[in-house]
């Protein structure tokens, strides 16, 4: 199966301290592969610049075979941290991205309402994300990202302030959405039964360089 992420050599430096020992990684279609590793290996480091939201100080990353050099639409993320816009209902939220590439209202309303329907968030479409629980802002920023069809989907430990319970209905739910859509998935973790669980290969990270 071809490659459509390719890490050469990337490395991350703040000043003296080394926070990305030189990483070599490649990605194929389809894969769902977790980044394993305990706090401050670097493994959100190496998704941010996957990502174009941080920038490499040694080598490069090509997705397609072309060179990332900032955030793009072909990449999708999810962060830990409940980043939903407050003032936009769920609707809105998910239709963002949509509009920013210039679809019509009924295409946009069209895309939400599969992904509203797919992650399971049917009748709550007009609320607001102060209205839903850690679980259901969750569930939403993964409709909102899989909505834009990104190449890539990236998760930095998204499930990491969940409990127990809502946690693993998440990851039942992602592994359902992957199967269905095909997308390629980087997973970072620290958990590593979620890293066995969700993935079909898994790369681990020593502790701090």
């Amino acid at each position: 199966m071809a490659n459509i992420l390719s890490v050469r050599g990337v490395e991350r430096r703040f000043d003296k301290t080394l926070a990305l020992q030189a990483t070599d990684l490649d990605v194929a279609e389809n894969d769902f592969i977790t980044i394993l590793g305990p706090s401050g290996c670097g493994k959100s480091t190496l998704l941010r610049i996957v990502a174009g939201l941080d920038t490499q100080t040694a080598g490069e990353v090509l997705l397609d075979g072309r060179r990332i050099d900032g955030p793009g639409a072909d990449r999708g993320m999810v962060f830990q941290s409940y980043t939903l816009f407050p003032w936009l209902t769920v609707h809105q939220n998910i239709c963002f991205g949509l509009r920013e590439k210039g679809m019509t209202p009924a295409q946009q309303a069209e895309i939400a309402a599969r992904f509203i329907a797919e992650v399971g968030l049917r009748s709550f479409e007009n609320h607001f994300p102060k209205q839903l629980s850690g679980g259901m802002q969750q569930r939403v920023a993964l409709a909102r990202a899989l909505a834009n069809d990104p190449k890539i989907l990236l998760l930095d430990e998204p499930f990491g302030a969940l409990d127990n319970q809502t946690r693993a209905l998440m990851q039942e739910l992602l592994l359902s959405i992957w199967e269905l859509h095909r997308k390629t998935v980087l997973f970072v973790t620290h958990d590593v039964d979620e890293a066995i669980f969700m993935a079909n290969r898994c790369v681990v990270f020593s502790a701090r360089p």
